[in-house]
């Protein structure tokens, strides 16, 4: 299995998508700062607020990319408020 999810920082008030087979580690590492090139060591309040299953890596990292490359918060918003979306994107592949 591996996971598609979507950390807030209240202090940033920024979103951040990942993708990860332990999302609970990667939201530990996410506030300890453990990735130092990564944009989310710029703060440590990461919430998990979306944790959507998929069958595999390829899923995950399409879905990040297809929510990345929308740069929009909305969008993001959109899609913690209803993963159904997540869904539609894959089915349309």
């Amino acid at each position: 299995m591996h996971y598609l999810y979507i950390i807030y920082s209240k202090s940033l008030n920024k979103y951040y998508v990942g993708e990860s087979h332990d999302v609970k580690k990667r939201l530990e590492q996410h506030k300890n700062h453990h990735y130092k090139s990564n944009f989310s060591r710029i703060a440590s309040d990461w919430e998990l607020l979306l944790q959507k299953q998929l069958k595999n890596r390829e899923q995950a990292l399409y879905l990040e990319k297809f929510i990345k490359r929308m740069k929009s918060k909305k969008f993001t918003e959109k899609v913690i408020n209803d993963p159904k979306i997540l869904d539609n994107i894959l089915n349309k592949k």
